[in-house]
């Protein structure tokens, strides 16, 4: 009679298979091999360093630090399905110190006994505290593990620096659209169902570079979809229905009306606009790094030296976009729309900027005054170099009336300030210095507020 499994292994492998058909579909569609991998071709193509390393099992320790859904559980999956090691996981949610030395025992007997070496693969590897890593160190050091650790947080920050040194960072970037859109058509296949493309372009959208949360999402549209059709065929109804967000027309022409409308109403001082817009383009998935750009470059485009500390607002908003990120990152974006609408606004710098280009492409580019050439190294004093110059420093204003352009172009006015804000006190010091006695200029007088340089910039202004 020909042998057969016990029931109990029978009933073991039933479980398994119906534990797999039930699980989430991003878990049903987790890559079994590199090349099914989206996303992360700088680590993962042909030739690339991480995955030299794993085809060819010689991975040393590795962090591995990206947002959510980027892949980072997959590639330590995939790591334990291609190495001779054997392969221990642990979260560090709740694993303790004791933990971590029963795998570094286990990893002793395992390499005393039968020469195998052991990767440890610690999720979530922030969330270990310094006794914790500390615990975890000498077996790292010796080799005697090889860890593979996941974080969504900065490295730098949150893992001890002993074990970051002994580790390789590589860093998982946010899936783009293509990637994202691959995933959720291998979902709809897997699913045995279709999708009308503005829905599938919707969920492309809002995935924000999450691969998890975009197949997710698609799991719950397919099951709306499925009560009212076989096979299934998923609507922009289900989409937002299973996001919870109402899809934003914003096309590419959207994308350019809604950013002109977003910098015109800052530069229009109108709060609630500015505040308006930037709600539609983050409600829209725009990039808030493309928004913050936008608001540095206002900062000194519209406001200028009539408020100085705007670039240094917008600057910081723009760094809080990266260091914090969305969904927190949106206030920073908001405090800096409020400051820039409320300043008082000034084209000065633009202008100012648009007429010096101007003479330096129309007129003769003219020599350096003697006086301003560098007189530091041998022979230049003998060369008239440095003679005559007056150090500002020396004289007690601070201040100094000399010759600190070519010949040709003394006398030319590039940056004339505005009537508003701190510029006021600007105009009245440089009148002070000169003996003007005109006040401020309000933009119309003559200088060389007719140059093309400067029709030029308030045309880009329009």
């Amino acid at each position: 009679m020909a042998s057969s499994s016990p029931p109990s292994d029978l009933f073991a492998a039933a479980a398994e298979d119906r534990l797999t058909r039930q699980a989430p579909l991003a878990a049903r569609l987790r890559p079994a091999t590199l090349d099914e991998v989206v996303g992360q071709e700088p680590l993962l193509g042909p030739g690339r360093p991480l995955r030299a390393l794993i085809e060819a099992d010689r991975l040393s320790s590795v962090i591995l630090w990206g947002p959510p859904g980027t892949g980072k559980t997959t590639l330590a999956q995939l790591i334990a399905h291609t190495t001779a090691k054997a392969y221990v996981q642990l979260s560090a949610v709740n694993a303790t110190v004791k933990d971590v030395r029963e795998v570094a025992q286990g990893a002793r007997d395992r390499l005393g006994q039968r020469d195998q070496g052991t990767i440890l693969f610690l999720d979530e590897v922030h969330r270990f505290n310094k006794a914790q890593q500390d615990a975890l160190l000498p077996s790292v050091e010796s080799g005697l593990l090889v860890l593979v650790g996941a974080t969504t947080e900065n490295p730098y920050f949150e893992v001890n620096p002993p074990l970051l040194s002994r580790s390789t960072l590589f860093r998982l970037e946010p899936l783009g659209p293509d990637a994202v859109r691959t995933l959720l058509e291998r979902g709809l296949a897997l699913e045995g169902a279709t999708m009308e493309p503005d829905a599938l372009e919707h969920l492309v959208e809002r995935a924000a570079g999450d691969g998890r949360h975009a197949l997710t999402s698609l799991e719950v549209a397919v099951a709306l979809a499925h009560e009212r059709s076989e096979p299934p065929v998923v609507t922009l109804d289900d989409a937002e229905a299973a996001l919870g967000t109402k899809a934003l027309r914003y096309g590419r022409d959207d994308h350019y009306d809604v950013v002109s409308a977003f910098i015109k109403s800052i530069r229009g001082s109108d709060i609630d606009a500015g505040l308006y817009w930037l709600a539609r383009m983050l409600e829209s998935g725009e990039d808030a790094r493309f928004i913050a750009r936008r608001l540095v470059i206002l900062a000194s485009e519209d406001v200028g030296e009539a408020d100085p500390l705007s670039l240094l607002v917008a600057d910081a908003a723009a760094r809080a976009v990266e260091f914090v990120g969305l969904p927190e990152a949106q206030l920073n974006l908001a405090q800096a729309v409020i400051h820039l609408a409320s300043a008082p606004k000034s084209n000065r710098v633009i202008l100012a900027l648009g007429r010096a280009r101007a003479d330096v492409r129309d007129r003769a580019a003219g020599e350096v005054p003697n006086h301003l050439r560098d007189a530091h190294y041998q022979g230049a004093r003998s060369l008239g170099h440095g003679e005559g110059y007056d150090y500002p420093h020396d004289d007690p204003s601070g201040w100094v009336d000399q010759q600190y352009r070519p010949a040709e172009l003394e006398g030319r006015v590039y940056y004339e300030p505005s009537t508003h804000g701190r510029e006021v006190d600007i105009a009245r010091r440089l009148a002070d210095r000169h003996g003007d006695t005109n006040g401020p200029d309000d933009g119309s007088g003559d200088g060389l507020a007719d140059t093309a340089g400067s029709d030029a910039v308030r045309e880009d202004q329009r």
